[in-house]
């Protein structure tokens, strides 16, 4: 059998086939959304102390915009790297939960203002924008 592009296969084909064999399984996530990943995985394995230092975390992380845009990408490219026998963890470590993680936890980073202590404040206003001209985008 050829292997056709898609948009060549048999359009007499039974539906629900895969007559070229290009259906692939997609590989089940290991946890099943970012609350989970962060709780069961990174905040146990990710050990580092607070007291005393310019690192600084909010318990409640999910109020925080770009830490929830930040811990989605750990996880997701963890869900992915995971899979990679070889280097997979160590790709992941040095190339998003360093970067990210350090960001996260700056002192001036999302969490700035909060603490273990004091739990969740609320941040400063989002970075000042205006709108480009019409059409320059398009």
């Amino acid at each position: 059998m050829f292997d056709l592009p898609r948009d060549e296969w048999d359009d007499d084909a039974p539906e629900g086939s895969d007559p070229a064999g290009l259906d692939s399984q997609e590989p089940q996530l290991y946890f099943p959304n970012v609350e989970v990943f962060v709780l069961e995985y990174l905040a146990p394995t990710y050990c580092r102390s607070l007291e005393g230092t310019q690192r600084v975390w909010c318990l409640q992380w999910w109020r925080h915009a770009e830490a929830i845009n930040r811990l989605e990408a750990l996880w997701r490219a963890w869900e992915h790297l995971r899979l990679e026998p070889a280097t997979g963890m160590s790709v992941w470590w040095r190339d998003h939960a360093d970067p990210h993680m350090a960001a996260l936890l700056a002192p001036d980073g999302p969490f700035k203002g909060c603490g273990t202590e004091r739990g969740h404040q609320p941040r400063s206003a989002p970075l000042p924008v205006s709108a480009a001209p019409v059409g320059l985008f398009d």
